[in-house]
């Protein structure tokens, strides 16, 4: 696993935020962002702060075990989520969890895109299973998403949203939009049958 530093990290989500917040995907203080540093730090975005207004000094720095090594705020309550993540497979070092609205849909309405055609589901994001209901910032929902996380690139979270990962910030982020992006397309060409 190679180092990536808390600047570049830091860099990253608050980047991958504004672009989150700017494109809809996140509104208020929904969603969260995590880099992985090394084998045992984890940069994550705090609780209660609008994504698309991350400074460097608003993230919060943690070790595997979700003890806080840094930071004014306290961490995202899907800390553990991410963690799970991490843990499953060290090529990740990326995750974000958003509430974008087609795919946030489709998780409340209990729908996978399982069978979809579309090229950026068979292609790019693969697979994208619908988690079963687990509370939020549970550790039912960590233990899931870090089973899927060993198979897939990304997950709906029943009734909850969307979750991607990847091995870089700018990885997860396009999966992320992909998945979006393929939840509006696949319900816009239902509507034309």
């Amino acid at each position: 696993m190679k180092d990536i530093t808390y600047e570049q990290a830091a860099a990253a989500i608050v980047a991958a935020g504004r672009r989150l917040y700017q494109a809809g995907l996140v509104a208020g203080n929904d969603g969260n962002l995590s880099v992985r540093l090394n084998e045992n730090e984890v940069l994550l975005t705090p609780t209660g702060l609008c994504k698309g207004e991350l400074t460097e000094a608003s993230l919060v720095l943690v070790d595997m075990q979700g003890r806080v090594l840094a930071g004014e705020l306290p961490p995202t309550s899907e800390a553990a989520l991410h963690l799970a993540v991490y843990r499953a497979d060290a090529a990740h070092r990326a995750v974000i969890h958003a509430h974008a609205p087609y795919a946030a849909a489709f998780a409340l309405a209990g729908r996978s895109l399982a069978g979809s055609r579309l090229a950026e589901v068979t292609e790019c994001l693969g697979e994208i299973p619908l988690l079963p209901y687990a509370a939020p910032g549970s550790q039912a929902l960590a233990e899931q998403a870090g089973q899927a996380a060993g198979q897939y690139r990304g997950a709906l979270l029943a009734a909850h949203g969307p979750v991607c990962w990847g091995g870089d910030m700018r990885q997860a982020l396009y999966r992320l939009e992909e998945l979006e992006l393929a939840c509006k397309i696949t319900l816009l060409a239902e509507q034309l049958h």
